[in-house]
C-alpha cells in the first residue's frame, strides 16, 4: 500500500503584460497561451511555475501536440530505474561522506533517499513554507521588481509579515498582487 501523500498536479500561470492569462495544469495552460497568441499573434507572455516561481520557456511554433510533446520531458532512458522517475545528477561530497554512505543499508544512493524523506517529513509545513516563499519570491521579482514599495514588500515577504505585505501591494497591479497571494497560500494562513 502506498503511503505517499498524494500532491495536486503543479500549476503554471501565464502573464500578457500585468494580466493574468491563465493559472492552470502545464497541458491546459499550454492550451489557453496557444489560443491566445492565435488570437492576438506573436507577443509578450511571461510563463511562470507556480512551484518555484521561475519563469519557464516554451516553444509555441507548430501543432499544439508539437508544442506539448517539446513542453513534457521524456522519461530518462539512461541508468536508474526511469518507470519510477529515477534521474541521474551528479552529487559532491567529500571522502569520508562517501565512506559513510557506503556502509549504509542499501548502498549511497539507497541512504541519501531516506537521508532526503526523514528531513522532509521532520517538518513538512515549515519546508512547504520555506519554497512558497521563495517562489513568490522570484515570481515578486519579476512582475513587481520596478513597482513602488517593491523593496519592503520584498523584507515582509521573507519576515512573514503577511498584514505588511498586503499593505505594501495595495497600489499594485491587482493580478500581480493575487497571483502572489495565491502562490503563498496557505502557508501564510498557517501557524509559523
Amino acid at each position: 500500500m502506498n503511503t505517499e501523500p498524494t500532491h495536486p498536479e503543479p500549476t503554471y500561470t501565464t502573464f500578457v503584460g500585468m494580466q493574468r492569462l491563465v493559472t492552470a495544469p502545464l497541458a491546459e495552460m499550454l492550451r489557453q497561451t496557444r489560443a491566445h497568441l492565435d488570437r492576438k499573434g506573436a507577443g509578450q507572455v511571461l510563463i511562470f511555475s507556480d512551484a518555484s516561481g521561475q519563469q519557464q520557456d516554451y516553444d509555441f511554433t507548430g501543432t499544439f501536440e508539437q508544442v506539448l510533446d517539446r513542453a513534457v520531458p521524456a522519461l530518462r532512458t539512461g541508468p536508474g530505474r526511469p518507470k519510477l522517475g529515477v534521474v541521474s545528477r551528479e552529487v559532491s561530497l567529500l571522502p569520508r561522506h562517501w565512506d559513510w554512505l557506503e556502509t549504509q543499508r542499501g548502498g549511497a544512493s539507497a541512504a541519501l533517499r531516506r537521508l532526503i524523506d526523514e528531513a522532509r517529513k521532520a517538518d513538512p509545513e515549515g519546508e512547504h513554507r520555506r519554497l512558497a516563499t521563495e517562489a513568490a519570491g522570484r515570481f515578486m521579482t519579476v512582475m513587481a521588481g520596478d513597482l513602488p514599495g517593491y523593496e519592503e514588500a520584498s523584507r515582509a515577504l521573507y519576515a512573514h509579515d503577511t498584514e505588511r505585505l498586503h499593505h505594501l501591494t495595495q497600489g499594485w497591479p491587482e493580478a500581480v498582487q493575487t497571483h502572489l497571494l495565491y502562490l503563498l497560500d496557505p502557508p501564510f494562513n498557517s501557524p509559523a
